[in-house]
Order: structure tokens, then C-alpha cells, then sequence
């Protein structure tokens, strides 16, 4: 699948909203190699991604994420996306904290710095933050103390 995905995609041509999940949960499981996904990516990036790709990609990621319960009945999810390539503070991180001080639930995710010099997980871990929580445990912290 992978290999027909990337001639495909390498002759210009889109894939539809199913190949490209069928494509996601490849990778999700480790199936590509390095130089299979980079080429993949390197391919959809040249080419220019479709709304059914992106549609087929989440879908295919939100199949497998794990749920986090919280007695909330809204909860704002905030991540930021990285690569700005201005060299700006790490904004999402701190709009979080301002939209739970306001009393809004806040679901915070992200990851450590990759082409900034903070990312999410480096700024909560530096505050004290642990990132190492169950779902459980994730959800009585929104439960408790909004984000």
C-alpha cells in the first residue's frame, strides 16, 4: 500500500479520502521504513495535500487516539503547531493558561521543541508539570483544575 501510495502521489495524482487513511494506520503502525515515509511526506508536500487526504489522515488518527473523560460538558483543545519559523514564544502553551483562568476547560497537548526552542511538553515539564499521567488521571486534573 505504501509503495502505491507513493507512486501515486509522486505522478501528481491525489489519493482518496480512503487510501489516505489506509496509508495513516500504516504508519501509525510502524509500517514504512524512514526512507519510505520521507519520501511519502517529501511527495505529499511537493504535490500539495487535498481535503480528502487530510480528512482520510485525521480520521485514520482519531480511530486510534485514547480517549480522556472528564465530567465537563465543553472542553477546549488547544496545540499549537511549531515550525513558525519566527522564533516566537511558545503561544499556544500560554493561551492555554489563559483560557482556564477564565473558566473555560482547557485540553492541552503538544510535544517537545523540534524547530523552536520550546515546545509544549519542554514548558509544562520545566513548570513542574507531569506528562507522564494515565487518561484517568488526565481527566480529573481537567476536572479539578480545568486544564
Amino acid at each position: 500500500m505504501i509503495t502505491s501510495a507513493l507512486n501515486k502521489i509522486t505522478n501528481r495524482q491525489d489519493l482518496s479520502e480512503e487510501e489516505a487513511g489506509d496509508v495513516m494506520r500504516l504508519v501509525m503502525d510502524g509500517q514504512p521504513t524512514p526512507a519510505q515515509l520521507g519520501a511519502l511526506l517529501g511527495a505529499l508536500r511537493t504535490k500539495g495535500e487535498t481535503a480528502d487526504e487530510l480528512a482520510g489522515f485525521a480520521r485514520a488518527m482519531r480511530e486510534r487516539a485514547i480517549p480522556v473523560k472528564t465530567s465537563r460538558r465543553l472542553v477546549v483543545d488547544v496545540c499549537g503547531t511549531g515550525g513558525d519559523g519566527a522564533g516566537t514564544f511558545n503561544i499556544s502553551t500560554a493561551a492555554a493558561f489563559v483560557v482556564a483562568s477564565a473558566g473555560i476547560p482547557v485540553a492541552k497537548h503538544g510535544n517537545r521543541a523540534v524547530s523552536s526552542r520550546c515546545g509544549s511538553a519542554d514548558v509544562l515539564t520545566r513548570l513542574g508539570v507531569r506528562l507522564d499521567l494515565t487518561p484517568e488521571q488526565i481527566g480529573m486534573c481537567v476536572d479539578r483544575v480545568g486544564i
